[in-house]
């Protein structure tokens, strides 16, 4: 099958185009992709041409939330022999010579590239491809018994995974999730996974709602302002990403309680009801991306002790990237979705 990939030219001009063979470096091994998950900053590339301050400004292959088998390994020895199932780190931690940041903490280094990120000039080119070549130090070996399909969520649950632990430990706590689209599904499971109590979501749609309750959660109504302020949560993880959400989740918090900030809010000035979070010495911490927790969460989607079932809705052939794109951008269904790089063509399965 010829090298299908999935490249954003500018604002609204996303293509499926057939892409060269991969010609890897020496640390590099070739991957054939199994499965890509559609991620929020795949849409704004889509959609904005940018995400955040990363802005096009040349064709990029979309994609870091992804999985596959390694089909050539690389020429210098390292990383997996050919025939390995992986999932992908997207991350390489650069410094940009004099910012400080901690170095047990490489999602804050200044510089860092990821997998289909516009930040560099020229771009991190993405994994939405039949065929790549990656470093090996992003290739992370799975277990016969993970599902390629599920491994590709390995990314996003790190990023619920770290974003809860940013709280501490959970267990026999009342966790509250504002915002249930993907992210916020994963959340969830990984409240459940690490022993909460109780696990709460918000939403403004009944779908995603009835999904994190499928994951054992109660639910409300995000517009239920009186409910949530009377939820008095010990950890509250906003992962709208928006002022509401931000609302919402300091109104959620009871005194002395934690909020992640785990959404990203947009860039400037964000209004918060900070008299609240200071009469109540509220915790609040930031959480991005993720650090070290990649083999954990691995580790426990394959024992099945993090249960990501249903959370993927829709599964469709890369060559209906477009069709995919769409569907991802309906927050009414929460979905999440995943291109298979291995289908025929016009392939799908819609769950």
């Amino acid at each position: 099958m010829p090298n299908l990939g999935v490249v954003a030219h500018a604002a609204d001009d996303l293509r499926i185009e057939a892409l060269p063979e991969p010609e890897p470096r020496a640390d590099e091994a070739v991957l054939e992709i199994a499965f890509g998950g559609v991620c929020g900053s795949d849409l704004h590339y889509w959609r904005h041409g940018a995400a955040g301050a990363s802005v096009l400004r040349e064709p990029m292959v979309l994609g870091h939330e992804i999985s596959g088998t390694v089909v050539r390994s690389a020429a210098d020895g390292s990383g997996p022999a050919a025939g390995t199932r992986v999932a992908v780190h997207p991350l390489t931690p650069h410094g940009d010579g004099s910012t400080p940041w901690p170095a047990d903490r490489p999602n804050l280094a200044p510089a860092s590239s990821y997998l289909g990120s516009a930040l560099h000039l020229p771009h991190t080119q993405g994994g939405f491809a039949r065929r790549v070549a990656l470093p090996t130090r992003l290739l992370h070996a799975v277990p016969e018994a993970l599902p390629l399909d599920v491994a590709a969520l390995a990314e996003p649950a790190a990023v619920a995974w770290h974003g809860l632990e940013r709280a501490g430990d959970v267990r026999g706590k009342r966790v509250v999730v504002i915002g249930a689209g993907p992210i916020g599904q994963l959340v969830v499971a990984v409240a459940r996974h690490h022993g909460a109590a109780e696990v709460i979501a918000t939403d403004l749609h009944d779908l995603p709602r009835r999904l994190a309750e499928a994951h054992g959660a109660s639910s409300l109504a995000a517009t239920d302002g009186a409910a949530i302020a009377a939820l008095h949560a010990d950890v509250v993880v906003e992962s709208s990403g928006t002022v509401p959400g931000l609302a919402s989740a300091i109104e959620a918090a009871r005194r002395g309680g934690t909020v992640v900030l785990l959404g990203l809010q947009r860039a400037g000035d964000v209004p918060a009801a900070v008299a609240t979070a200071i009469t109540r010495e509220l915790t609040i911490v930031g959480s991005f991306r993720f650090a070290d927790e990649f083999d954990d969460v691995i580790a426990a989607l394959a024992d099945g002790s993090l249960d990501v079932s249903g959370i993927v809705t829709h599964v469709l052939s890369a060559d209906r990237a477009l069709d995919a794109f769409g569907i991802a951008a309906d927050a009414s269904i929460s979905s999440k979705v995943l291109l298979d790089f291995a289908a025929d063509p016009a392939g799908d399965d819609i769950g």
